[in-house]
């Protein structure tokens, strides 16, 4: 089997000696999961990142098998996927935590969220999924903290000898006095945790998200990644102000949750995402916190 490069570089970058072992093993894990769910014409997704993913048949059916280097994030999108039970979401077939296995539903038609043009609708059909989505935080079961995710940022200085390197130092000292209060929010739920334009598909059950990270935290943060996305909205900055007060808008409408909250978690995630591209190039999610910053 054929691989992308970027995709071998992904797996062995992120998952280092348990990513080789994986490369490694692909050819016959695909042949253990086809075997044992009755798994035919397997074809790799042209797009894949940290997981492999392709388009099969299960007799007259057709699925979605992933498989993953088995990590506590592969778990928890297991575990969210079972929770959401296919309201508001994909539904997971089967599944094996020890392996990394997944066997999905595949979604028709399949057209991506980011595919339609007008960003109020995209915004609606979005927040229509989103509070579709809303789950009290579970007590029991293996999820991912947000926490966790945020308390990455405090790597920040001591890589840059106290500074913060491309992060505007008003900018994040602003983050970090606010995520404090942030936390604070007694409205704490399990998210989808990467909730996008691109992880929104439409199906003959309606739009629904797939890949869910499966992640416990204020309510606030899951707009954080749609405020980002699609790729490519920054190429004019004075539309994606203006696109960015529309969006507020429209998610103060349909949640009540105060213009600052919106508009602070958009900063937040902007931040921390520009964190995680620290090894490749933050400086678009960088720009996004400066527009963010300055709305009111």
């Amino acid at each position: 089997m054929q691989l992308p490069d970027s995709f071998i570089h992904t797996i062995r970058t992120a998952f280092e000696k348990d990513g080789e072992t994986f490369l490694t093993a692909l050819p016959l894990l695909i042949e253990e999961a086809s075997q044992r769910w009755g798994l035919s014409d397997v074809q790799a997704v042209p797009n894949l990142s940290y997981n492999f993913v392709a388009f099969a048949k299960q007799g007259k059916y057709e699925v979605i098998l992933k498989l993953g280097v088995p990590n506590d994030e592969i778990v928890s999108e297991m575990n969210t996927l079972k929770l959401f039970n296919g309201e508001g979401a994909c539904r997971l077939l089967d599944c094996d935590e020890a392996k990394g296995f997944l066997l999905i539903e595949r979604l028709h038609p399949g057209q991506m969220l980011a595919d339609l043009q007008d960003d109020d609708e995209r915004t609606h059909i979005a927040m229509d999924v989103m509070l579709k989505l809303t789950r009290p935080a579970p007590e029991n079961g293996q999820f991912l903290l947000l926490e966790d995710w945020f308390a990455e940022l405090k790597n920040v200085r001591p890589k840059f000898d106290g500074e913060t390197g491309p992060f505007p130092p008003e900018i994040f000292k602003r983050v970090e006095a606010l995520l404090p209060e942030l936390f604070v929010d007694d409205d704490f739920c399990l998210m989808h945790g990467d909730f996008h334009h691109y992880n929104i598909l439409s199906s003959e059950r309606g739009w629904l998200v797939i890949d869910p990270k499966g992640v416990i935290g204020p309510a606030g943060y899951e707009i954080g990644p749609l405020m980002t996305n699609p790729f490519g909205i920054l190429m004019d900055r004075t539309n994606f102000k203006v696109q960015t007060e529309r969006r507020v808008a429209i998610i103060h409408e349909r949640t009540n949750w105060a213009r600052e909250k919106i508009i602070n978690w958009a900063l937040a995630h902007s931040v921390l995402s520009a964190y995680w591209d620290l090894d490749l190039d933050p400086n678009e999610t960088i720009e996004m916190a400066k527009i963010f910053s300055g709305i009111k």
